[in-house]
Order: structure tokens, then C-alpha cells, then sequence
């Protein structure tokens, strides 16, 4: 699928390309803002990140993205025991950083197109408050559950991407790889008169929800205090945390 979008965007650059070459030396535009589309496709609507890059000198840029972040509702924990009602609050905020340095040897055109190589940084919150409707064992009369989830990510690490360049003001940004080390903390609170075995059991299916949302977590909610803080190696590579596609305007 990744593969099938660059050759798509390779197609298209190429002709562009062939297009301005036959033209004046076209003006350098060193500044890009723009959008990112696949976090609205992953967490949701509610998600609206924005960006902005400068080119530097001997091909290199940084890049800064920020914006609103939210989950997606956690869906598939509803079975005969456990049922999602509804989302009583939510909130979440990103902020990102990169340091890119676009590959001479392998770019036949200057900043910012072509393959960039650089270390980055990003850090996530997330807030949701839910309403669930918990029955035990599937079977006697409901009770409803309110729990409050809150979510801090740090995350450290080295990309490689491609950014192509269209009629000279459009952008499309691919960050395809982004391995990294990431920081988790995490602490849910749940509602209800709930005994210690049932509030396992929503402990356990929040963590399978979790490591559905973010490859290369494996942590453990569930002591005493619902707390839990862990480090550990997070890369991800297909439909991730660190693979996204951006549509930018230079100027």
C-alpha cells in the first residue's frame, strides 16, 4: 500500500518536474505550512494537526507540528460484559519536532525535496472520560461505570521520509519510517461499586485497547492505585505512530 501511494506521487513529481524544467528557474520558497491526514484517519475526526517547515542552508530544515490530539473510542471492547455508552469528556494535545537532512547524493533537487533522513521528537497527551455499561459474567442487572483515562507520551527517535514538491507550492510529506524510544505514562481511574475482580477485568481489556492504539506498548494498568509508568523500544512502520502523510502550501 505505502509503496503503491510513492510510485503514485513519484509518477506525478516527475511529470511536474519535467514541466519546470522547461521554464524559468523557478523562485526558492523556503517555507512550508501544512496539514496532517493521517492522524484524523487513525484517532478520529477530533484530531486537527498542523505544521510548519523552514529550509536552512546546505539542505537541511527543521519542521514543528502542533495541534489537537484525540483517541478513538474503544470499540471492540464491547462484548457481553463490558459496553461502551457514552463519551462524557475528552481532550489531548501534540507537539513534534524534526531536524531533517535531504540527501544530496540521492535528490536531484534542492530543499525541501526529495529523501531527508533526522532525529525527531513528539510528545502526546490524551485525556478521555467514558460511561460504560458493565454486567457480570453477560448475565443480572447492569451497572454503569465511569472511568477517566489519562495519557502522556514522550518519544525520541530517527526518521527517514520523502517529500515531493507539485507546481511548485504544493507538498506532500511521507514520514515511512520512524523508529524510536518511547516514554509512557498513563493512569486510569474507574468509578463504581466495582470488586477488585471486576476491576481487573476493565483493566485488562484497557490495555488490549491500548496496544491496539500504539505499537510497542505492553504495559500493565492495574495496581493498587491504577497507575503505571514504563519506558521501552517503540518502532513502528505501517499505519503508526510515526507514519504520516502531510499536504502542505510553500510560500
Amino acid at each position: 500500500m505505502v509503496l503503491s501511494i510513492v510510485f503514485v506521487f513519484s509518477s506525478l513529481n516527475t511529470s511536474a518536474q519535467t514541466s519546470d524544467s522547461s521554464a524559468k528557474p523557478e523562485k526558492e520558497f523556503k517555507n512550508t505550512i501544512r496539514f496532517n491526514i493521517t492522524n484524523p484517519l487513525i484517532f478520529g475526526g477530533k484530531s486537527l494537526i498542523f505544521g510548519y517547515e523552514r529550509v536552512l542552508k546546505n539542505n537541511k530544515s527543521f519542521s514543528i507540528n502542533i495541534g489537537q490530539a484525540s483517541l478513538s473510542p474503544f470499540s471492540f471492547v464491547d462484548d457481553s460484559e463490558l459496553k461502551a455508552k457514552s463519551i462524557l469528556n475528552e481532550g489531548g494535545f501534540h507537539i513534534s519536532g524534526d531536524y531533517r537532512i535531504y540527501l544530496s547524493k540521492l535528490n536531484k533537487y534542492n530543499a525541501p525535496r526529495g529523501v531527508y533522513v533526522g532525529p525527531y521528537y513528539s510528545y502526546n497527551t490524551f485525556n478521555k472520560e467514558h460511561s460504560w455499561e458493565f454486567t457480570k459474567d453477560g448475565t443480572g442487572p447492569p451497572q454503569t461505570v465511569d472511568s477517566d483515562l489519562k495519557i502522556n507520551i514522550h518519544t525520541v527517535g530517527v526518521e527517514l521520509g520523502y517529500q515531493f514538491v507539485f507546481w511548485k507550492r504544493l507538498s506532500v510529506d511521507m514520514i515511512l519510517l520512524g523508529p524510536g524510544v518511547a516514554g509512557y505514562k498513563l493512569k486510569a481511574d474507574v468509578g463504581g461499586n466495582l470488586s477488585d475482580e471486576d476491576r481487573q477485568l476493565f483493566f485488562d481489556k484497557l490495555n488490549e485497547a491500548l496496544k491496539d492504539k500504539f505499537p510497542g506498548y505492553s504495559g500493565t494498568i492495574g495496581n493498587d492505585t491504577g497507575e503505571f509508568q514504563r519506558k521501552g523500544t517503540k518502532s513502528t512502520t505501517s499505519l503508526g505512530y510515526r507514519y504520516m502523510i502531510q499536504i502542505g502550501y510553500r510560500f
